[in-house]
């Protein structure tokens, strides 16, 4: 589950000594920077093979884009889940969803031109 070789794989796992330190729980904030304002903010739980977003807060008038959805399903990828649910409001209501996360191939395929 964990490839310490593979690139882009966050292991969620260290052992140090007789000790193993599991990652369950990541906060992620909107920033350019690290330090400087944020413009949203979420945690991140992760339970299994499964993560659950939520506490996710953006600044007034600010939206949670089509671009911030996609750094999700990235780092869901990397920490190898294979679904994320996730609650927010939506125009004041409560929504709820889950989402397959999609493996990504530690190998990519090459592609060869043949002349017909």
């Amino acid at each position: 589950m964990n490839n310490p070789s593979a690139p882009g794989i966050f292991s969620r796992y260290v052992q140090i000594d007789k000790w193993i330190f599991e990652v369950k729980s990541v906060r992620a904030i909107r920033v350019d920077g690290f330090g400087e304002p944020y413009s949203a903010i979420a945690n991140l739980t992760l339970n299994g093979n499964s993560a659950y977003i939520d506490g996710l807060l953006t600044r007034e008038d600010d939206e949670f884009t089509r671009e911030d959805y996609q750094t999700f399903m990235k780092i869901s990828q990397q920490l190898e889940v294979e679904s994320v649910d996730f609650d927010r409001f939506k125009q004041r209501r409560r929504v709820s969803d889950t989402v397959k996360v999609t493996p990504t191939s530690s190998f990519k395929t090459k592609l060869k031109l043949v002349k017909v």
